[in-house]
């Protein structure tokens, strides 16, 4: 009995040992930097239609995260990430060939918003990955980014590098990892299919589910719908003032989802212009999406329909949040 107590003992020592010493590599070492990628040769024809498709998408993913005070997209505080990641900055994305993109190739922009990785290897692990946005829409993307739009000319400033805690770290050398460069075309859905759009719109263009799941981190950019508690909330984030905001439950659980409180103009109307049905206003992070169409957003909300239903009460969960904080 003694002899095996101490294997016991010898194999947990050694077990943290080496979690020891992982932690002291990982916090060393950083984020991890991969092998400098082998970039595609493509070229991007700067045309007004997609500019303009690049310019609304661009509404919904890139300002947000990138536009400083004054709507220059030289990269902010990402004041809504928790705590427990550290003190997240986003990065200049202006046409400034020093501080910016200005040098980049267009296959170099390509790679990076498939896969997070950079064109000299380095990986930016809280940058969303689009795997599956429709080659034209990235490449609308990449039109506006060259456009002669304010938010992108070039500019020197920059937002301070971030600051990742350890748990960050570990999370970036384990969990969050880049994701493949496949190089095979990604299409548009079918645009008479309502649920196909507003499954595309909803996931590959607006990236919804990943703050109205179940878990930040246990996540499948290439199967959403794989992602742990797919659409069903819950997620704390941190809103205005630094006060913690519970994301909603966008599944049509009857109980505790959208189904029974939210006619389709009743969602459109709330994701469009940030108002719920009672009149109350959606808190940040939320932000308005008044770049959608009403057909896009009414697209969403039939696809959600679809959606397997989550009873998951965020009204209780937010009111016991509410509690602890006084």
């Amino acid at each position: 009995m003694k002899k095996a107590l101490k294997i016991v003992g010898i194999i947990l020592g050694c077990a943290l040992l080496a979690l020891l010493g992982f932690g002291a590599y990982v916090s060393i070492v950083g984020v991890p930097t991969y092998d400098p990628p082998s970039i595609p040769e493509i070229t991007v024809e700067g045309t007004p239609a997609r500019v303009a498709r690049g310019e609304v998408i661009a509404q919904i993913q890139c300002m947000s995260c990138h536009a400083d005070k004054n709507n220059r997209l030289t990269g902010k505080h990402l004041a809504e990430v928790p705590a427990m990641f550290g003190k997240l900055y986003s990065k200049n994305i202006t046409q400034d060939k020093e501080k910016g993109i200005g040098n980049w190739t267009d296959g170099e922009l390509m790679y990076f918003l498939r896969t997070g990785v950079r064109r000299d290897g380095s990986y930016a692990p809280v940058m969303p990955q689009y795997p599956n946005m429709a080659d034209e829409d990235l490449k609308s993307v990449i039109a506006w980014l060259r456009s002669d739009r304010f938010p992108v000319q070039p500019s020197k400033e920059e937002a301070p590098g971030s600051e990742f805690t350890l748990f960050s770290k570990v999370l970036a050398h384990t969990i969050m990892k880049p994701l493949p460069y496949t190089g095979q075309v990604v299409a548009f859905p079918d645009s008479t299919n309502p649920i196909a759009l507003g499954r595309y719109t909803a996931d590959a263009i607006g990236d919804c589910y990943a703050c109205h799941s179940g878990d930040l981190i246990d996540q499948d950019k290439v199967n959403p719908q794989k992602t742990k508690g797919y659409y069903g909330g819950g997620i704390e984030m941190v809103g205005e003032g630094g006060k913690k905001v519970i994301t909603a439950n966008l599944t049509f659980d009857e109980k505790t989802g959208i189904g029974s409180r939210y006619t389709k103009e009743q969602f459109i109307r709330a994701v469009k212009f940030g108002v719920r049905p009672d009149g109350s206003i959606l808190k940040y992070p939320m932000e308005p999406k008044m770049v959608l169409s009403d057909r896009e957003v009414g697209a969403i909300y039939e696809y959600l329909k679809t959606v397997p239903k989550i009873n998951h009460d965020i009204a209780q969960k937010t009111a016991e949040l509410q509690l602890a904080e006084k």
